[in-house]
């Protein structure tokens, strides 16, 4: 794949180590530039990065009407060789395509997902945020541009990809555990639907749940199934608990759960994480009274952005509160937050492949 360089100039762009001073928070900041490219005609042309900018898009683009965009969260890390590198990219690669596919929209081959990605990070690697538990934020996109009323699948689409130099997902980082509310009013996704796809209108419909979240001091919503029986996931990322023994627990993958990378990745670590981890169905009554019995001892969720996100207590609709061991980050969390962010870092051997080096530019 040829990609063309239209680059902003010298004195535009940023020509030193990006070292700042407070945090830069999540997914707030952008970088100088964009990875572009376009389907029409049956095939994928004009690979391109670009100075970041607004689009023009058409005003009966499908995608505004009707939905038909698709996205992926994936992070860079840079090591103490100060080279850049990404973490499971290819997983995301093929999963936005498996998003696609759901929504009847055109895949990216993932070599060319990956390139125009590794492109784009060569040239703004500068915007590396230089201070402690930084990454740069990956958001590959596609979206359908075709201008047509009619309900159908769209012709033609942009497939786009911007970085956001980022830190930790919640204000407080790893160091505090956060609230979830168990909600049986609010549904993520119902079998037969888009719920393993990470199609954008999945999130807009979890908005209401979020902002309802906030009113009982909750960060998130743990979803339930439809029949408000089995736990299925937490906002944007996967459930997990951990029993007496130390096993972790995530949830079954279904058609109504997107399947995390990192929980995935949890589960090809649990030999290094001296653990057993297993997916199995878990019922919400029996999910209370382990709580209540002490037979689980912490939760939390797994996610590209937020990694682990530790669970110290959640909130029932009636207000009441249920505890998870003593409220705060546990022993077991800790061990696979520190075991998965020292492989991205580079700070220990991960299994083979996990980890990819951009390749800098001649000259």
């Amino acid at each position: 794949m040829q990609i063309t360089y239209n680059l902003k100039s010298a004195s535009e762009r940023r020509s030193e180590a990006f070292e700042p001073k407070e945090n830069v928070g999540f997914g707030e900041l952008r970088t100088d530039h964009m990875f572009l490219m376009d389907f029409s005609d049956g095939q994928w042309h004009n690979p391109r990065v670009v100075p970041y900018a607004p689009f023009e898009v058409a005003p009966g683009a499908i995608a505004l009407h009707y939905g038909q965009s698709v996205f992926e969260g994936a992070k860079a890390f840079r090591h103490n060789d100060e080279e850049i590198y990404t973490f499971r990219l290819d997983k995301n690669a093929e999963r936005l395509n498996r998003s696609a596919d759901i929504l009847c929209m055109e895949g990216v081959p993932e070599v060319m997902q990956l390139a125009g990605i590794e492109a784009l990070i060569d040239v703004d690697r500068l915007w590396f945020p230089l201070q402690e538990d930084a990454c740069l934020y990956i958001r590959p996109f596609i979206f359908a541009t075709e201008d047509r009323l009619s309900v159908s699948p769209s012709e033609q689409y942009t497939f786009c990809v911007i970085l956001s130099p980022s830190g930790p997902y919640y204000n407080d980082g790893f160091s505090k555990a956060i609230r979830l509310l168990i909600s049986k009013r609010f549904h993520r996704a119902v079998s037969g639907g888009t719920g393993a796809s990470k199609a954008s209108g999945n999130y807009a419909a979890s908005l209401k749940a979020g902002k309802v979240a906030a009113e009982y001091g909750a960060a998130q919503v743990l979803y339930l199934d439809a029949s408000n029986q089995q736990i299925e996931e937490v906002g944007a990322m996967n459930h997990f608990h951990i029993l007496k023994d130390g096993t972790v627990i995530i949830p079954t993958f279904t058609d109504t759960i997107l399947k995390s990378i990192t929980s995935e990745s949890i589960l090809d670590l649990g030999e290094l994480l001296g653990c057993e981890v297993r997916q199995e169905t878990v019922w919400l009554d029996k999910f209370i009274q382990d709580i209540e019995s002490g037979g689980i001892i912490e939760a939390g969720g797994f996610g590209t952005a937020a990694v682990v996100a530790p669970v110290g207590s959640y909130i029932f609709e009636d207000r009441r509160v249920l505890t998870v061991g003593d409220g705060a980050v546990g022993k077991h969390t800790k061990r696979i937050y520190q075991v998965l962010t020292d492989i991205q870092k580079g700070h220990i051997s991960g299994p083979k492949n996990w980890l990819r080096k951009v390749t800098r530019l001649e000259g």
